[in-house]
């Protein structure tokens, strides 16, 4: 199979991969295709293909194409590139739509699952309540599941990653526990949980009673959830829900841009 046949099925199944190609130097024209599970093809040298291939699953990671600059046998630094030649390669990512777990079929549930369609996620909402887990209440998200938050992680938790969110809607002590556990057990990049301030406090105190006590796993609860917009309507509750996300995901200051002195995009 070619690298062109490889990608095709893999871009078909909405897998993850990544295509490196060099586009100046050594070894023009040769290709790499890089999956978290496999690579295929060469640049020109064992070393080299190393090199790409990681450097190629951190910009699959975070959903980016880019030209990296190597030496023919994959240095990376002046002092060991010497007089060598660079090689130039360009890397194309293709990673599948970022997924949004939201937790509990609530009022603001609805409203948060239309927004994130508009950016792009695979929406996904879980309720263990069949009564209010249900299609017509949720005709925009990807899938609907009547379920305790423990069946979601298993099957899903070992795909999260830094471009996911998964975000806790419910106020009830036998589903939200679960669901933090489950998100905190992922390399998920945003875990929001819904409730005032004293509601947050007495939720910590159940997290404590099952053993999650420790600050880098409490420092990951966005909770309050949401930025200060001063937000109502659920609408404007998910808009601040999801300008959060994308702050915590770019690690921006979500401050006015006006406020802020040099460019705008980094």
């Amino acid at each position: 199979m070619s690298v062109y046949d490889d990608l095709a099925e893999r871009l078909r199944a909405e897998e993850p991969v990544a295509l490196v190609t060099v586009v100046d130097g050594p070894g023009l024209g040769s290709k790499l295709l890089v999956t978290p599970g496999s690579v295929t093809g060469s640049l020109g040298h064992g070393e080299l293909d190393r090199v790409a291939a990681r450097d190629s699953l951190a910009e699959l990671e975070a959903g980016r194409s880019g030209v990296r600059r190597y030496g023919p046998e994959g240095q990376t630094t002046p002092e060991d590139l010497g007089e060598s030649a660079l090689v130039t390669v360009f890397i194309e990512t293709w990673a599948p739509p970022p997924q949004m777990l939201i937790f509990g079929a609530v009022d603001f549930t609805a409203a948060l699952a239309r927004v994130a369609k508009v950016l792009g996620y695979r929406v996904m909402v879980c309720d263990a309540r069949e009564i209010f887990a249900t299609r017509r209440r949720f005709p925009m998200a990807d899938e609907v599941r009547v379920s305790w938050p423990g069946p979601v992680f298993e099957e899903h938790g070992a795909g999260l990653g830094s471009r996911d969110a998964v975000c806790i809607l419910t106020h009830d002590p036998k589903f939200d526990v679960p669901a933090i556990e489950g998100a905190l057990a992922t390399r998920v990049g945003y875990i929001g949980v819904m409730g005032s301030r004293r509601t947050h406090h007495t939720r910590l105190e159940r997290l404590a009673e099952v053993g999650i006590d420790k600050p880098e796993q409490l420092d990951r609860l966005m909770s309050p959830i949401g930025l200060d917009l001063g937000g109502r309507t659920p609408e404007e509750t998910a808009i601040s829900i999801c300008a959060e996300i994308i702050a915590e995901r770019t690690g921006r200051s979500a401050a006015p841009l006006r406020s802020i002195d040099g460019a705008i995009h980094s």
